[in-house]
């Protein structure tokens, strides 16, 4: 998982991360748009294989947002999906001046026009997408992008809660699961929501492939492991202080954790609400453990139901410590083996 940084940065990123055995990487959207540090980490590195994780969607016309994956399929040969999201109201309220509510019905329509517009390029059929909120029906030959071999693009939602991943059972090809997980919730909250929805469209539930990032905090020693287990405990307390994401704690039997986290967030009490993140919560949230036993963990514990795994954590590792990346590359390649 890698986020902002210039063009030549992420293309000395991917270099290395190809050399060393990763499968691709995934480009987040905050400060940043994640579009061209994809193409010139694809052009560095043109093994790798790409996804938005997630592209904020809203702000964006589903036909801006085809065109731009159809493009980046096509110059990756294929090796690119499009990770889409509703981000929360406030970023495309107030930073995006875009419309949000209702967000499962608006991200539905969504999906369904961007692959409308798909199939429009790829000439399947004419441009009618006729949708509750977006309505495309114009497209002349001169603004059609060029056909290409990769024209069956995979586009894949972000989804926590019941709607949403109703929503990615119904249309996407993929979810895009959040950082903050246990397996309990993937069991017995994420699939049945994904299951239930894909049945609904007449669906094989096992077509919605899963996205995982891991918050992986790997060291040979307690003292190796410090930073990526603070770092760990502060993104999962971040997330957890989400009142949307409560039920992530309470299942597990914290309850009450939410409330704590929101308060302490609203008063800048950071270390606090790290602090507050034990190692019962770590074991449930994260993966913490030696170098040696990393890809044997995360075999364990997501085979047979992730598509893809993502190290939350691993670009920071790799910066603090080059040397690193070959050990994060010998775990992506004993994982993918696996497979």
């Amino acid at each position: 998982m890698t986020g902002a940084g210039t063009w030549a940065d992420t293309a000395d990123f991917a270099r290395l991360l190809e050399a060393n055995g990763f499968s691709g990487m995934l480009f987040t959207e905050t400060s940043e748009v994640p579009w061209m540090k994809i193409a010139a980490a694809a052009m560095a590195a043109p093994d790798l294989h790409f996804s938005t994780g997630i592209a904020v969607a809203f702000p964006r016309s589903p036909m801006i947002s085809a065109a731009v994956a159809w493009e980046m399929a096509q110059n990756t040969q294929g090796r690119f999906r499009l990770g889409l999201g509703s981000q929360v109201k406030g970023h495309v309220v107030r930073r995006y001046s875009a419309e949000f509510k209702p967000a499962a019905a608006r991200l539905r329509d969504y999906v369904a026009a961007v692959k409308a517009c798909v199939r429009a390029f790829r000439g399947d059929e004419q441009l009618a997408h006729d949708g509750p909120f977006y309505q495309l029906n114009y497209l002349p030959a001169a603004w059609s992008p060029p056909r290409h071999e990769f024209g069956d693009v995979k586009v894949d939602i972000s989804a926590v809660g019941p709607l949403m991943t109703r929503v990615a059972g119904e249309v996407a090809d993929g979810v895009h699961v959040h950082p903050l997980h246990s397996m309990h919730y993937i069991e017995h909250r994420l699939l049945p929501g994904v299951a239930a929805g894909a049945e609904s469209a007449n669906r094989d539930p096992s077509e919605v492939e899963l996205t995982i990032p891991v918050f992986a905090a790997p060291g040979d020693t307690p003292e190796d492991r410090a930073a990526l287990v603070s770092r760990a405990r502060s993104q999962i307390a971040f997330y957890g202080s989400t009142p949307n994401y409560a039920f992530q704690f309470d299942d597990l039997g914290y309850e009450g954790v939410t409330p704590q986290l929101g308060s302490l967030i609203r008063q800048g009490k950071f270390e606090e609400m790290a602090a507050m993140i034990t190692d019962e919560m770590l074991d449930d949230f994260a993966v913490v453990c030696r170098w040696d036993e990393l890809a044997d963990r995360l075999i364990e514990r997501y085979s047979g139901t992730a598509a893809r795994l993502v190290m939350y954590l691993a670009e920071e590792s790799i910066h603090r410590n080059p040397a690193d990346a070959g050990r994060w590359g010998e775990v992506a390649r004993a994982v993918r083996a696996a497979s």
